[in-house]
């Protein structure tokens, strides 16, 4: 229960901290685990929200995220290593050890990432709203860290792309841990264990905006810095 409190908490102060104009600038960038956006045609030196114009990510661009989101060497890599922490904490125990045992669990992992993937991206087609992420303008750890935090549980809408909380965004992450324990997981969870595992889904999306925003993907990430940057669908629109 505290860890839910928690996550309340956390979820609360980044929606109190979306509120004020500052937090607007924000620059497209290339495909990632947490998806960041396709580069707008007005490509220019420095972007805000008063000065450029926003533009919707296409259909195309918007399949592009999903799949690579979806099937993309990041959700395989983290089903894997979550697959090995369960494996050496033997949970669930009802599963046991060894090879087949590792494989059940990385499959369960792998599931609820594909679950909460397209959960999200449906639910924002519906919603009409623009869940990939825009890497932070702004310079300095703190305010790149809080923009990565925001991210979590916000969206952009409509033709100026104004940020607002986003639903998809929050339900995603126990769309996916709920189907996971009412579905495949022993017979004993329910769905307070789901919503358990679901703020742990949440902590890690958080944790992928935080990778994309200072580790890959940008010209200012420090996988840019050591040339080790991944191409995607979607390249940055500021080299």
């Amino acid at each position: 229960m505290n860890l839910c409190l928690r996550v309340t908490l956390l979820a609360g102060a980044a929606l109190l901290a979306a509120l004020p104009p500052s937090a607007s600038g924000q620059a497209p960038a290339g495909i990632g685990g947490a998806s960041p956006a396709a580069p707008s045609p007005q490509s220019g030196k420095t972007r805000t929200q008063t000065s450029v114009s926003y533009t919707r990510p296409t259909e195309k661009t918007k399949i592009q995220n999903y799949l690579f989101d979806s099937f993309g060497p990041y959700p395989i890599v983290g089903a894997a290593i979550v697959g090995g922490i369960q494996q050496w904490h033997n949970s669930p125990p009802e599963w046991k050890q060894g090879a087949e045992a590792y494989a059940q669990r990385v499959g369960s992992d792998f599931g609820i990432a594909l679950v909460t993937t397209t959960s999200r991206y449906a639910l924002a087609e519906i919603l009409r709203e623009d869940t990939l992420y825009y890497r932070c303008e702004c310079k300095g750890v703190f305010p790149r860290l809080r923009h990565a935090m925001i991210s979590t549980l916000t969206a952009r809408r409509g033709d100026d792309g104004h940020r607002i909380f986003s639903l998809s965004a929050l339900a995603a992450p126990y769309a996916g841990t709920m189907t996971a324990a009412l579905g495949w997981y022993p017979r004993r969870y329910n769905a307070m264990d789901g919503f358990r595992m679901g703020n742990y889904n949440l902590l890690a999306y958080m944790g992928g905006n935080i990778a994309i925003e200072f580790l890959y993907g940008g010209p200012h990430t420090l996988l840019s810095r050591m040339h080790l940057t991944s191409k995607h669908a979607a390249p940055s629109a500021n080299p």
